[in-house]
């Protein structure tokens, strides 16, 4: 019995009329992307594990649990060694920094607005909203002494603002700061001091992050966590005077473009770069995978990775979860055919086959059935494409220079001239 392929868990086939869906909302993207100055940039789908290490962070639940390697073929090559260790990219961020940095753009320009869109990959539990193979729309903005809370602000507005054309609302902005580096190693400390009693209650995974990275208790889903999360009362002590200020100017920026959210004290995002700024954008249609899309300002990442000194800040979008959200969910369906083309004989074939690439050269949809069969049969066909018109021909038809031009929308039907029909047709549509 020959075995029959499934698509990979976590894997899904996105067929003809919800592609067309994807590429419209894409479409959409890239022309908000370009209001706001961001360039494309294509980094490869891996890169050397390392790089999502250093950057993401050794504890985090990406590098733990949900890295997708790329294994050699055999041990001759593990003992060879002759290439670094190779992983399918989990998030975005890592391979653009790199890129920025293998490229030296600090030296081309004072700030790189890059976006990206693609898949990425994580090796989790698939669940709704939640695949192995997942596609991101992101962006990144990198340069010398960028940091600014008028640039975090316009990042958020942007990602609001694809989301609004993308209909994925309603949504709600959630906000915080993590503030410096040092700041963040404040709230380390007294989240460990204000933990201590409730580490034995917490989960086995959470047990372990106390002492590797307790910001990941923050991020934690188990219930009991969350429990003990809310009772621990965030406030921003930690945050130096100069990390309030910055914060606050964000806060008032975001009102000066109207913009609601909801400050959340103990939300730290997954991801061990992020300083400052942090945010998420969720949407009560998804269920306990609710974030559309999160981000925040990454100011010690370049230099991290070994480039020069950089601020940065970002977001990335999940694409299918964009898609759970649409108010109207239902695929585009694929689009009907202009022109439909019908031989009657194998004499007209070949020439209707040359008709049909002309009305293409003048940007109509054609399709045609490549054998002779019933003109019934074939209707069907044209029928079942939504083909609004058909031209029917046949030897008879191609002796006497004119072809039968069919109105499928009310069925009416005449002779016309075969040399002068494309741009009949063409009028007609």
């Amino acid at each position: 019995m020959v075995k029959k392929f499934s698509a990979p868990r976590g894997t899904s086939d996105i067929f003809p009329g919800e592609a067309r869906l994807w590429q419209e909302l894409e479409t959409r993207a890239r022309l908000r992307l370009a209001c706001y100055g961001y360039n494309e940039i294509r980094p490869p789908f891996f890169e050397e594990t390392d790089l999502f290490v250093r950057s993401v962070g050794q504890t985090s639940d990406i590098v733990q649990k949900q890295m997708l390697h790329l294994l050699p073929q055999s041990r001759a090559q593990v003992a060879d060694a002759p290439h670094p260790v190779l992983s399918l990219r989990p998030e975005g961020t890592a391979s653009v920094v790199r890129a920025y940095i293998q490229n030296g753009m600090d030296k081309k320009e004072s700030l790189s607005k890059l976006f990206y869109i693609g898949p990425m990959f994580r090796g989790e539990r698939p669940q709704k909203g939640r695949l192995r193979q997942f596609h991101q729309i992101g962006v990144e903005a990198i340069g010398p002494d960028s940091c600014s809370p008028y640039l975090d602000a316009e990042t958020i507005r942007l990602a609001l603002q694809v989301l609004d054309d993308m209909e994925a609302g309603p949504y709600r902005l959630k906000l915080n700061t993590l503030g410096t580096v040092q700041d963040k190693e404040n709230l380390s400390k007294s989240l460990r001091q204000r933990l201590t009693t409730s580490k034995k209650d917490l989960c086995a995974d959470c047990q372990n992050r106390f002492d590797r990275n307790v910001f990941r208790v923050l991020d934690c889903k188990n219930k009991t966590c969350r429990q003990i999360v809310a009772r621990l009362s965030m406030d921003d002590a930690h945050l130096e005077p100069s990390s309030r200020d910055y914060y606050q100017k964000v806060k008032s920026a975001l009102k000066t473009l109207n913009i609601a959210f909801d400050e959340d004290p103990s939300m730290v995002r997954g991801l061990d770069y992020y300083t400052h700024t942090v945010f998420e954008i969720c949407s009560s249609a998804l269920g306990s995978q609710d974030a559309l899309g999160a981000g925040g300002r990454y100011n010690n990442l370049v230099t991290q990775l070994g480039g020069p000194q950089a601020d940065a800040v970002g977001f990335a979008l999940g694409l299918e979860r964009i898609m759970l959200a649409r108010k109207e969910q239902e695929a585009a369906g694929v689009p009907p055919v202009d022109v439909f083309v019908i031989s009657l004989d194998e004499t007209s074939l070949a020439s209707n086959f040359q008709l049909a690439d002309i009305l293409r050269a003048r940007d109509m949809i054609v399709d045609m059935s490549f054998k002779t069969a019933s003109v019934k049969s074939q209707m069907r066909i044209a029928n079942k494409k939504g083909a609004r018109l058909v031209v029917i021909a046949g030897e008879d038809e191609q002796r006497r220079g004119v072809v039968t031009l069919k109105n499928m929308r009310d069925g009416s039907q005449r002779q016309i001239a075969r040399d002068a029909c494309a741009r009949e047709i063409k009028d007609l549509l």
